[in-house]
Order: C-alpha cells, then structure tokens, then sequence
C-alpha cells in the first residue's frame, strides 16, 4: 500500500516556521551577549562619583548619562563646549541647536554653561576632567588605545580622543569583547593607529571588567558577567592577563 504522502508535493513551512528558521540563523550569526549594551554602560556608570566632571564619548558610552545612580550629583562634558548635559531630549522638547560632539540632539540641565570648543580643551587638557567613557576598536595589553580610524575607511576627523586619553584622571573604555568576525579586539598590541599610549585604566565589555595594574602593566581581571567562565575570557583575549584571585560575577 502507498503512503498518503508518496508521490505528493514536500510540505511548504509554515509562516511560522520560516520566521523560527530566520530567528535561528540570525542567532548563529549574532550570538547574544552575555551582558548587553545597557548593562555594559549600567556597570560603567558605577565607577562614577558624587561631584564628578564626566566626558562621555560617541556611540555606547552616550548611553551612561540614563544610568547615573539615583542621587548623585555628576556634571556631563562635552567637547564641542558644554559643562551640564541633561537626559536625551523627548519629542517635546528637542533643541536642533544643542548637540553633543557626536551631533546628538541633547538638553541641558539646571546651572549648565556653555562655551567655546577652546575653553572646553583647555579643561581636559589642564586635568579638569574626572573621567572619560570611551568607545574602542582595539587595546593593548598595556593599555593603549586605537579608536578614531581605520586606514581606508572615511573619517569626519580625528575628534577629542587623544586630548582625552592624555588629559582626563581615569579612562574607562566600554565596548564588546570581539569584533563582528570573532576576532579579539584585547591583543598584545594594536595594529590600527594609536589614539593614545598606556592610557586605559578599565575595559567593561560584554564578557568581563578589566583593570589596569599600572605596575604590572597588564590588565587583571576582577569580574566576569554571568555564565561567563575565565577560559572563555582567555580564549577571547589575545593580551595577557592577570588572573590570580577568583573574579567576582558583574552587577547591574
């Protein structure tokens, strides 16, 4: 006897299924991160302090400015020359004329000024800046940093970057822990051109924090995002590390 189904068109997938089948190669290629975007600039956004003066850098970093804690008094800068940087703006009151350095429409808070782009440098590079954000395409073992080009490639400029990393008290650096081809972005040392040399004092990635021991010269890791074993952080890592106590689990 001939099965019902021997002879018979293959059964099309269902809407369904073809949307699960999409989902699932999707997945393959973008596997989730152990900690998201916000959750890296949540845990970031821990190492500021009352009273801070903070220079947020383009892209992820922006993202900090929603996750100041809750009664804590931090003064945003930004290049382009303003002291005072508010929450991003609702539809409702969107300001086209005040932008951030990255071009973002932004607000001002209470008792915020405004002034020339020189005077805003001369503060990072007079030391009066606490701390800088940043974003990376590549760190070194001891803590150089390339992030404003990739020969080749268009570029608007070099930006605020090297003042930055040369003028602010503590660089902290939030990115994923690879690049989009798998590749580790913590290497022995970079291959793109330097912002800046021995500068970066934290890296928050989707993996891991990493702190710079400034006497070593080499990057200690302290904590591991959830379900995220050290082997695999070593395995992602092409730099050294030091790993000599067991690292806790991020919080945010």
């Amino acid at each position: 006897m001939r099965s019902m189904t021997e002879g018979c068109l293959p059964l099309l997938p269902s809407r369904q299924d073809h949307s699960l089948t999409v989902a699932a190669r999707w997945l393959s290629y973008n596997p989730p991160m152990p900690l998201s975007r916000e959750d890296i600039t949540k845990r970031a956004a821990q190492e500021l302090q009352d009273g801070y003066i903070v220079n947020l850098g383009i892209g992820m970093p922006t993202l900090v400015a929603n996750h100041i804690p809750e009664g804590m008094d931090v003064w945003l800068q930004s290049e382009n020359g303003l002291l005072g940087i508010g929450p991003f703006p609702t539809e409702e009151n969107i300001d086209a004329d005040l932008i951030n350095a990255g071009k973002q429409t932004i607000t001002a808070r209470t008792g915020a000024a405004s002034f020339a782009s020189s005077q805003s440098f001369a503060m990072i590079r007079g030391g009066h800046i606490d701390m800088c954000i940043l974003g990376a395409m590549q760190i070194s073992q001891e803590g150089d940093i390339a992030n404003w080009m990739i020969p080749g490639k268009m570029i608007k400029g070099m930006g605020g970057a090297m003042d930055l990393v040369a003028g602010v008290k503590k660089v902290v650096v939030t990115m994923e822990h690879c690049n989009r081809k798998g590749e580790p972005k913590i290497l022995k040392e970079c291959t793109l051109p330097l912002t800046g040399k021995a500068c970066i004092d934290m890296i928050i990635t989707d993996l891991c924090v990493l702190e710079m021991d400034h006497q070593a010269k080499r990057y200690k890791l302290i904590e591991l995002a959830p379900g995220v074993t050290v082997e695999e952080v070593i395995e992602k890592t092409e730099a050294e590390l030091i790993i000599s106590d067991e690292p806790s689990v991020v919080t945010v």
